[in-house]
């Protein structure tokens, strides 16, 4: 059964995408910790990031780093956190959140934006996003 992720990556669930290469996708969290909170995946389903093949793994961290630099851009902070916890989605995943001070990941507070937000803020990340 496909992940809700490949999901997305089909079109079959819609998303706020940010960018997309031949292997990579990136889209807001629809609970962000922080406005700017983007999830970068592979679009090849692998549960356990630590199982990805190593050139995917590290073409991985390449594309969200350009995410990441695009983040900077529209989203006021001081620098972009990763983390990746791995439980949540049978997909592997790196979560990209904008920073101000240290401590600030906490996934248990969630920011409140409504969909129009989102689109916006998508929209101009996305615009800012260069390969």
């Amino acid at each position: 059964m496909a992940s809700i992720f490949s999901k997305i990556v089909a079109g079959e669930i819609p998303s706020y995408k940010i960018a997309e290469s031949e292997n990579y996708f990136a889209f807001l969290d629809i609970n962000p910790v922080k406005a700017g909170h983007t999830l970068v995946i592979p679009k090849k389903e692998v549960d356990y990031i630590f199982d990805l093949e190593e050139e995917t793994l590290t073409g991985l961290f390449s594309f969200s780093k350009k995410v990441a630099l695009a983040i900077e851009k529209v989203v006021p902070c001081e620098r972009i956190g990763m983390t990746v916890l791995g439980l949540e989605v049978p997909h592997a995943h790196v979560h990209l959140v904008p920073l101000d001070q240290a401590g600030m990941i906490d996934f248990r507070t969630k920011a409140k934006l409504s969909a129009d937000e989102m689109k916006a803020l998508a929209d101009k990340i996305a615009s800012a996003f260069t390969v």
